[in-house]
């Protein structure tokens, strides 16, 4: 199955799940950092009042995945927010826990890439990693600096480690997929965009795919976004080439999200805990899956009708 292919999956509500009581989602992402080093301007983990310092302690994330496991769940993402190289020694601990322990059967992440150095990589590799993607959002150091208000060395270092993945996994035969997303520009921005995943991306990735701006993701003013060339679009509507509709919202039926503080959230955007559902240091997975909190935001989203619940500030329903 291709990663697209695993996208719509899991962004198509099925009948089973268009309900305020769902059974245990086919994905849940664990966000075993909320530490990032990169501060894009798109991205909702501005949106916290002070960065996070410590990364999930692994007993919690044992404890939660076998439950998981237990319940149902199919895929782990051993990341939510943050950038799970910050700690690649726990990532390693993570994929090996999940894959060897527990036998998932697919366990992914996603990276800026800019920290994933070959070392690193080839551990994720080893422990059992089914699929690795990268975030690929800037044309050249110039926009990287810009878009992720970092020093453009990283821009440097993401585009090589990128380029190393690849060549390890041919080395050494593993079987992780490897994969890259974009966000869409208009215009020129676009046109440049294309040419450097042409030349330094693509290569070296079996697929790569289009993702719109999210809207929760940016609070950009008119004028930034034209000088940027790019719009935000309605909620998490999933990528481009198959979005879907913004109400009911799939993350709030279809797929887990876990905080680095052991926080059930529903919304893949959460970085400030206003969508929290239920604390896992404390209850079982599936009674804060199906907790009083989340039924009631459920029937609001299958009522279409999200105001007075945290979604009603969502850009999508404005």
């Amino acid at each position: 199955m291709s990663i697209t292919e695993r996208i719509d999956s899991t962004t198509r509500i099925p009948a089973s799940h268009r309900a305020t009581i769902c059974p245990p989602p086919k994905s849940v992402k664990i966000e075993i950092t909320a530490r990032c080093n990169l501060r894009c301007t798109f991205c909702s983990l501005k949106n916290r009042e002070a960065q996070a310092l410590e990364d999930m302690d692994f007993t919690l994330f044992q404890n939660i995945t076998e439950q998981m496991r237990a319940a149902g769940v199919e895929e782990i993402g051993v990341f939510f927010i943050g950038e799970s190289f910050m700690s690649p020694h726990l990532l390693t601990d993570c994929i090996r826990w999940c894959k060897k322990t527990l036998k998932f059967p697919y366990v992914f992440l996603t990276s800026n890439a800019s920290l994933a150095t070959p070392i690193h990589v080839e551990d994720c590799f080893r422990a059992g990693l089914d699929s690795l993607k990268w975030s690929c959002n800037a044309a050249d150091e110039e926009q990287y600096k810009e878009l992720m208000c970092v020093s453009p060395k990283y821009f440097r270092k993401a585009r090589e480690n990128i380029q190393e993945a690849w060549q390890i996994r041919q080395r050494g035969g593993y079987q992780c997929g490897l994969y890259a997303s974009s966000i869409r520009y208009d215009g020129e921005q676009q046109a440049k965009m294309e040419q450097y995943l042409d030349a330094h991306v693509i290569p070296y990735v079996d697929e790569h795919y289009w993702l719109p701006l999210y809207g929760e993701m940016t609070r950009a003013t008119q004028e930034r976004i034209d000088e940027l060339g790019f719009a935000p679009t309605a909620g998490n509507q999933g990528r481009l080439g198959n979005l879907r509709d913004p109400l009911p919202c799939w993350t709030v039926l279809t797929e887990g999200h876990v905080t680095s503080e052991g926080m059930l959230s529903a919304c893949c955007f959460d970085a400030d805990g206003k969508f929290d559902m239920g604390d896992l240091k404390r209850v079982p997975f599936m009674e804060a899956w199906n907790s009083l909190k989340f039924q009631e935001l459920r029937g609001a989203h299958l009522a279409k009708d999200v105001s007075g619940t945290p979604c009603a500030q969502c850009v999508a329903y404005a």
